[in-house]
Protein backbone atom coordinates (compact mmCIF):
# COMPACT_ATOMS: atom_id res chain seq x y z
CA UNK A 1 0.00 0.00 0.00
CA UNK A 2 1.32 3.43 -0.94
CA UNK A 3 1.45 5.89 1.94
CA UNK A 4 -0.10 9.29 1.49
CA UNK A 5 1.91 12.38 2.42
CA UNK A 6 -0.31 12.82 5.48
CA UNK A 7 0.28 9.23 6.63
CA UNK A 8 4.04 9.59 6.16
CA UNK A 9 3.97 12.82 8.15
CA UNK A 10 2.31 11.24 11.18
CA UNK A 11 4.69 8.28 11.13
CA UNK A 12 7.85 10.37 10.86
CA UNK A 13 10.30 10.11 13.78
CA UNK A 14 10.31 13.86 14.39
CA UNK A 15 6.52 14.01 14.54
CA UNK A 16 6.49 11.05 16.91
CA UNK A 17 9.03 12.83 19.12
CA UNK A 18 6.96 16.01 19.30
CA UNK A 19 3.80 14.08 20.16
CA UNK A 20 5.18 11.57 22.69
CA UNK A 21 7.97 13.44 24.52
CA UNK A 22 8.56 16.95 25.93
CA UNK A 23 11.22 17.56 23.27
CA UNK A 24 10.35 20.35 20.83
CA UNK A 25 11.32 20.80 17.20
CA UNK A 26 12.29 24.18 15.73
CA UNK A 27 13.31 24.67 12.12
CA UNK A 28 16.79 26.11 11.59
CA UNK A 29 15.67 28.29 8.68
CA UNK A 30 13.18 31.00 7.80
CA UNK A 31 12.65 29.72 4.25
CA UNK A 32 8.89 29.40 3.85
CA UNK A 33 8.90 26.07 2.00
CA UNK A 34 11.23 24.50 4.56
CA UNK A 35 9.34 25.94 7.52
CA UNK A 36 6.05 24.66 6.10
CA UNK A 37 7.49 21.14 5.86
CA UNK A 38 8.87 21.39 9.37
CA UNK A 39 5.57 22.58 10.88
CA UNK A 40 3.83 19.66 9.18
CA UNK A 41 6.21 17.38 11.07
CA UNK A 42 5.66 18.98 14.45
CA UNK A 43 7.89 22.07 14.48
CA UNK A 44 6.86 24.90 16.81
CA UNK A 45 9.59 27.46 16.09
CA UNK A 46 12.16 28.66 13.58
CA UNK A 47 15.25 30.83 13.28
CA UNK A 48 17.00 33.39 11.10
CA UNK A 49 20.56 34.72 11.11
CA UNK A 50 22.86 36.23 8.44
CA UNK A 51 23.97 32.81 7.19
CA UNK A 52 20.37 31.62 6.99
CA UNK A 53 19.32 34.87 5.30
CA UNK A 54 21.93 34.29 2.59
CA UNK A 55 20.64 30.76 2.08
CA UNK A 56 17.02 31.95 1.90
CA UNK A 57 17.92 34.68 -0.61
CA UNK A 58 19.57 32.07 -2.81
CA UNK A 59 16.50 29.81 -2.60
CA UNK A 60 13.91 32.56 -2.94
CA UNK A 61 15.64 35.23 -5.04
CA UNK A 62 12.70 35.59 -7.46
CA UNK A 63 10.62 36.54 -4.42
CA UNK A 64 13.13 38.97 -2.88
CA UNK A 65 14.79 40.64 -5.88
CA UNK A 66 11.86 42.94 -6.58
CA UNK A 67 11.53 43.80 -2.91
CA UNK A 68 15.21 44.76 -2.69
CA UNK A 69 14.75 47.10 -5.64
CA UNK A 70 11.65 48.60 -4.00
CA UNK A 71 13.54 49.26 -0.78
CA UNK A 72 16.45 50.82 -2.68
CA UNK A 73 14.01 53.19 -4.39
CA UNK A 74 12.12 53.99 -1.20
CA UNK A 75 15.32 54.64 0.77
CA UNK A 76 17.69 56.24 -1.76
CA UNK A 77 20.34 57.02 0.86
CA UNK A 78 20.28 53.60 2.54
CA UNK A 79 23.47 51.56 2.46
CA UNK A 80 23.59 48.03 1.13
CA UNK A 81 23.98 46.89 4.73
CA UNK A 82 20.86 48.76 5.84
CA UNK A 83 18.82 47.31 2.99
CA UNK A 84 20.14 43.83 3.76
CA UNK A 85 18.96 44.09 7.36
CA UNK A 86 15.56 45.36 6.20
CA UNK A 87 15.31 42.13 4.21
CA UNK A 88 16.33 40.06 7.26
CA UNK A 89 13.58 41.75 9.24
CA UNK A 90 10.94 41.19 6.55
CA UNK A 91 12.06 37.60 6.08
CA UNK A 92 11.70 37.01 9.81
CA UNK A 93 8.29 38.68 10.04
CA UNK A 94 7.05 36.58 7.12
CA UNK A 95 8.12 33.37 8.86
CA UNK A 96 6.76 34.58 12.20
CA UNK A 97 3.27 34.79 10.68
CA UNK A 98 3.35 31.05 9.99
CA UNK A 99 4.18 30.41 13.63
CA UNK A 100 1.73 32.86 15.22
CA UNK A 101 -1.10 30.30 15.70
CA UNK A 102 1.32 28.06 17.58
CA UNK A 103 2.49 31.03 19.67
CA UNK A 104 -1.10 31.83 20.62
CA UNK A 105 -1.88 28.21 21.42
CA UNK A 106 1.20 27.71 23.59
CA UNK A 107 1.08 31.13 25.26
CA UNK A 108 4.54 32.23 24.23
CA UNK A 109 6.56 29.15 25.18
CA UNK A 110 6.80 28.14 21.51
CA UNK A 111 5.66 29.50 18.17
CA UNK A 112 8.48 32.00 18.01
CA UNK A 113 10.77 33.16 15.20
CA UNK A 114 14.33 33.54 16.42
CA UNK A 115 16.04 36.56 14.83
CA UNK A 116 19.74 37.21 15.39
CA UNK A 117 21.31 40.53 16.30
CA UNK A 118 24.20 41.75 14.15
CA UNK A 119 27.21 39.50 14.92
CA UNK A 120 29.57 42.42 14.28
CA UNK A 121 28.34 43.92 17.55
CA UNK A 122 29.57 41.00 19.64
CA UNK A 123 31.72 43.34 21.79
CA UNK A 124 29.05 46.02 22.24
CA UNK A 125 26.29 45.21 24.74
CA UNK A 126 24.49 48.51 24.10
CA UNK A 127 24.30 47.92 20.35
CA UNK A 128 23.03 44.38 20.85
CA UNK A 129 20.39 45.57 23.31
CA UNK A 130 19.22 48.37 21.01
CA UNK A 131 18.79 45.95 18.12
CA UNK A 132 17.13 43.38 20.40
CA UNK A 133 14.52 45.95 21.42
CA UNK A 134 13.82 46.79 17.79
CA UNK A 135 13.59 43.15 16.73
CA UNK A 136 11.29 42.25 19.62
CA UNK A 137 8.77 44.79 18.32
CA UNK A 138 8.64 43.41 14.76
CA UNK A 139 6.07 40.79 15.72
CA UNK A 140 4.57 39.55 19.00
CA UNK A 141 6.21 36.15 18.60
CA UNK A 142 9.83 37.20 18.10
CA UNK A 143 12.64 35.72 20.18
CA UNK A 144 15.95 37.55 19.82
CA UNK A 145 19.32 35.85 19.42
CA UNK A 146 22.21 37.46 21.29
CA UNK A 147 25.74 36.06 21.19
CA UNK A 148 26.98 34.57 24.48
CA UNK A 149 30.08 36.75 24.52
CA UNK A 150 31.25 38.83 27.47
CA UNK A 151 29.20 41.80 26.25
CA UNK A 152 26.36 39.52 25.19
CA UNK A 153 25.80 38.23 28.73
CA UNK A 154 25.26 41.83 29.87
CA UNK A 155 22.81 42.44 27.02
CA UNK A 156 20.94 39.19 27.75
CA UNK A 157 20.25 40.20 31.34
CA UNK A 158 19.00 43.66 30.42
CA UNK A 159 16.93 42.40 27.47
CA UNK A 160 15.28 39.81 29.74
CA UNK A 161 14.49 42.49 32.31
CA UNK A 162 12.82 44.48 29.54
CA UNK A 163 10.55 41.56 28.75
CA UNK A 164 12.37 40.34 25.64
CA UNK A 165 12.60 36.57 25.20
CA UNK A 166 16.17 35.77 24.23
CA UNK A 167 17.92 32.91 22.51
CA UNK A 168 21.60 32.88 23.44
CA UNK A 169 23.68 31.95 20.39
CA UNK A 170 27.40 31.54 19.58
CA UNK A 171 27.37 29.26 22.63
CA UNK A 172 29.26 25.97 22.88
CA UNK A 173 30.27 25.43 26.49
CA UNK A 174 28.93 24.70 29.94
CA UNK A 175 30.35 27.97 31.36
CA UNK A 176 28.52 29.96 28.67
CA UNK A 177 25.25 28.09 29.25
CA UNK A 178 25.41 28.72 33.00
CA UNK A 179 26.32 32.38 32.50
CA UNK A 180 23.31 32.77 30.19
CA UNK A 181 21.00 31.00 32.64
CA UNK A 182 22.16 33.17 35.53
CA UNK A 183 21.76 36.34 33.45
CA UNK A 184 18.23 35.33 32.46
CA UNK A 185 17.37 34.53 36.08
CA UNK A 186 18.60 37.95 37.20
CA UNK A 187 16.53 39.60 34.50
CA UNK A 188 13.41 37.60 35.38
CA UNK A 189 13.79 38.26 39.11
CA UNK A 190 14.23 41.98 38.41
CA UNK A 191 10.95 41.97 36.47
CA UNK A 192 9.17 39.99 39.18
CA UNK A 193 10.42 42.38 41.88
CA UNK A 194 8.77 45.23 39.97
CA UNK A 195 5.53 43.33 39.44
CA UNK A 196 6.12 42.89 35.71
CA UNK A 197 4.72 39.90 33.83
CA UNK A 198 6.95 37.01 32.79
CA UNK A 199 4.21 34.44 32.09
CA UNK A 200 4.48 34.53 28.29
CA UNK A 201 8.26 34.74 28.00
CA UNK A 202 10.09 31.78 26.47
CA UNK A 203 13.90 32.18 26.70
CA UNK A 204 16.28 29.50 25.45
CA UNK A 205 20.02 28.95 25.45
CA UNK A 206 21.55 27.35 22.38
CA UNK A 207 24.50 24.99 22.58
CA UNK A 208 26.00 24.62 19.11
CA UNK A 209 27.03 21.04 19.75
CA UNK A 210 28.45 20.31 16.31
CA UNK A 211 30.65 23.38 16.32
CA UNK A 212 32.37 22.23 19.51
CA UNK A 213 33.01 18.90 17.79
CA UNK A 214 34.36 20.78 14.76
CA UNK A 215 36.82 22.76 16.88
CA UNK A 216 38.20 19.69 18.61
CA UNK A 217 38.72 18.08 15.20
CA UNK A 218 40.76 21.14 14.17
CA UNK A 219 42.85 20.77 17.34
CA UNK A 220 43.28 17.06 16.66
CA UNK A 221 45.14 17.93 13.45
CA UNK A 222 46.92 20.98 14.83
CA UNK A 223 48.30 19.07 17.82
CA UNK A 224 48.93 15.81 15.94
CA UNK A 225 46.73 13.94 18.39
CA UNK A 226 44.96 10.63 17.97
CA UNK A 227 41.83 9.30 19.65
CA UNK A 228 39.55 6.39 18.93
CA UNK A 229 37.32 7.02 15.91
CA UNK A 230 34.02 8.55 16.86
CA UNK A 231 35.02 9.98 20.22
CA UNK A 232 34.96 13.53 18.95
CA UNK A 233 31.35 13.09 17.85
CA UNK A 234 30.38 12.91 21.53
CA UNK A 235 31.97 16.15 22.77
CA UNK A 236 29.01 18.46 22.18
CA UNK A 237 26.58 15.77 23.36
CA UNK A 238 28.49 15.42 26.65
CA UNK A 239 28.44 19.18 27.27
CA UNK A 240 24.72 19.43 26.43
CA UNK A 241 23.76 16.55 28.73
CA UNK A 242 25.79 17.92 31.62
CA UNK A 243 24.27 21.38 31.14
CA UNK A 244 20.76 19.88 31.04
CA UNK A 245 21.37 18.04 34.33
CA UNK A 246 22.59 21.24 36.00
CA UNK A 247 19.70 23.30 34.59
CA UNK A 248 17.18 20.88 36.10
CA UNK A 249 18.97 20.71 39.46
CA UNK A 250 19.05 24.50 39.76
CA UNK A 251 15.63 25.18 38.34
CA UNK A 252 16.76 27.62 35.66
CA UNK A 253 13.74 28.98 33.81
CA UNK A 254 14.99 28.62 30.27
CA UNK A 255 15.40 25.67 27.96
CA UNK A 256 18.46 24.38 26.21
CA UNK A 257 18.46 24.23 22.41
CA UNK A 258 20.62 21.89 20.32
CA UNK A 259 22.00 23.37 17.09
CA UNK A 260 24.78 22.88 14.52
CA UNK A 261 23.96 19.31 13.53
CA UNK A 262 26.73 17.01 12.34
CA UNK A 263 25.28 13.58 13.13
CA UNK A 264 22.02 12.06 14.32
CA UNK A 265 23.17 12.02 17.97
CA UNK A 266 22.71 15.80 18.05
CA UNK A 267 19.03 14.89 17.88
CA UNK A 268 18.62 11.33 19.12
CA UNK A 269 20.68 11.71 22.31
CA UNK A 270 18.47 14.58 23.52
CA UNK A 271 15.08 12.96 22.94
CA UNK A 272 13.01 12.97 26.11
CA UNK A 273 14.41 16.19 27.51
CA UNK A 274 12.42 19.38 28.01
CA UNK A 275 14.65 20.90 25.34
CA UNK A 276 14.51 22.19 21.78
CA UNK A 277 16.24 20.61 18.83
CA UNK A 278 16.71 22.93 15.85
CA UNK A 279 18.03 21.09 12.79
CA UNK A 280 18.10 22.45 9.24
CA UNK A 281 15.35 21.07 7.04
CA UNK A 282 17.82 18.82 5.21
CA UNK A 283 18.64 17.08 8.49
CA UNK A 284 14.96 16.79 9.35
CA UNK A 285 14.31 14.99 6.09
CA UNK A 286 17.24 12.70 6.82
CA UNK A 287 15.93 11.91 10.30
CA UNK A 288 12.41 11.33 9.00
CA UNK A 289 13.74 8.87 6.45
CA UNK A 290 15.64 6.95 9.13
CA UNK A 291 14.63 4.03 11.31
CA UNK A 292 16.11 5.57 14.47
CA UNK A 293 13.88 4.64 17.39
CA UNK A 294 12.23 7.54 19.19
CA UNK A 295 13.08 6.74 22.81
CA UNK A 296 14.25 8.90 25.69
CA UNK A 297 18.05 9.12 25.83
CA UNK A 298 18.57 12.50 27.50
CA UNK A 299 19.43 10.92 30.87
CA UNK A 300 21.69 8.23 29.41
CA UNK A 301 25.23 9.37 30.27
CA UNK A 302 27.99 9.55 27.72
CA UNK A 303 30.48 6.71 28.20
CA UNK A 304 32.86 7.79 30.98
CA UNK A 305 35.81 6.45 28.98
CA UNK A 306 34.99 8.82 26.12
CA UNK A 307 34.63 11.81 28.45
CA UNK A 308 37.85 10.98 30.31
CA UNK A 309 39.75 10.62 27.03
CA UNK A 310 38.51 13.96 25.76
CA UNK A 311 39.36 15.63 29.06
CA UNK A 312 42.88 14.22 29.04
CA UNK A 313 43.62 14.97 25.39
CA UNK A 314 41.92 18.34 24.87
CA UNK A 315 42.31 21.25 27.33
CA UNK A 316 39.64 23.07 25.30
CA UNK A 317 37.17 20.28 26.02
CA UNK A 318 37.99 20.59 29.71
CA UNK A 319 37.22 24.31 29.45
CA UNK A 320 33.94 23.54 27.69
CA UNK A 321 32.86 20.70 30.00
CA UNK A 322 33.85 22.12 33.37
CA UNK A 323 31.83 24.68 35.30
CA UNK A 324 34.16 27.65 35.68
CA UNK A 325 36.32 26.34 32.84
CA UNK A 326 36.07 29.73 31.10
CA UNK A 327 35.71 33.24 32.48
CA UNK A 328 33.28 35.64 30.84
CA UNK A 329 36.26 37.40 29.27
CA UNK A 330 37.45 34.11 27.77
CA UNK A 331 34.13 33.44 26.04
CA UNK A 332 35.22 35.71 23.17
CA UNK A 333 38.57 33.99 22.58
CA UNK A 334 37.39 30.38 22.75
CA UNK A 335 38.14 28.67 19.44
CA UNK A 336 34.55 27.84 18.50
CA UNK A 337 33.50 31.41 19.23
CA UNK A 338 36.07 32.95 16.91
CA UNK A 339 35.35 30.53 14.09
CA UNK A 340 31.57 30.98 14.35
CA UNK A 341 31.60 34.77 14.67
CA UNK A 342 33.90 35.04 11.67
CA UNK A 343 31.51 32.89 9.63
CA UNK A 344 28.48 34.95 10.69
CA UNK A 345 30.32 38.21 9.97
CA UNK A 346 31.39 36.89 6.56
CA UNK A 347 27.73 36.08 5.88
CA UNK A 348 26.89 39.74 6.52
CA UNK A 349 29.40 40.70 3.83
CA UNK A 350 27.95 38.09 1.45
CA UNK A 351 24.44 39.35 2.12
CA UNK A 352 25.57 42.91 1.34
CA UNK A 353 27.16 41.68 -1.87
CA UNK A 354 23.92 40.04 -2.96
CA UNK A 355 22.06 43.31 -2.38
CA UNK A 356 24.78 45.22 -4.26
CA UNK A 357 24.51 42.94 -7.27
CA UNK A 358 20.81 43.81 -7.51
CA UNK A 359 20.85 47.56 -6.93
CA UNK A 360 24.26 48.19 -8.55
CA UNK A 361 24.82 45.50 -11.19
CA UNK A 362 28.35 44.85 -12.36
CA UNK A 363 28.55 46.40 -15.87
CA UNK A 364 31.44 44.09 -16.79
CA UNK A 365 29.08 41.15 -16.58
CA UNK A 366 26.36 42.66 -18.75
Amino acid sequence: MVQTESQAQYRSPLFQMTQTTPTCLWNDSAAIEELTYSIQHGAVGATCNPSIAVSVLKQEMPVWKGRILELAESFPEATEDEIAWMIVEEMSVKAAKLLKPIFDREKGRNGRLSIQTDPRNYRNSGAMLTQAIRFSRLAPNMIVKIAATRAGIIAIEEATYRGISINATVSFTLPQAIAVAEAVERGLKHREAEGLDISTMGPVCTIMVGRLDDWLKVLLDKKNLSVDPGYLEWAGVAVFKKAYKIFRERGYRLRLLSAAFRNHMHWSEFIGGDVVISPPCSWQRRYNASDIEVISRIDTPVDAKIVDTLLSKFPDFECAYTEGGLTHEEFDTFGSTGRTLRQFISACAEMNGMVRDIILPNPDLE
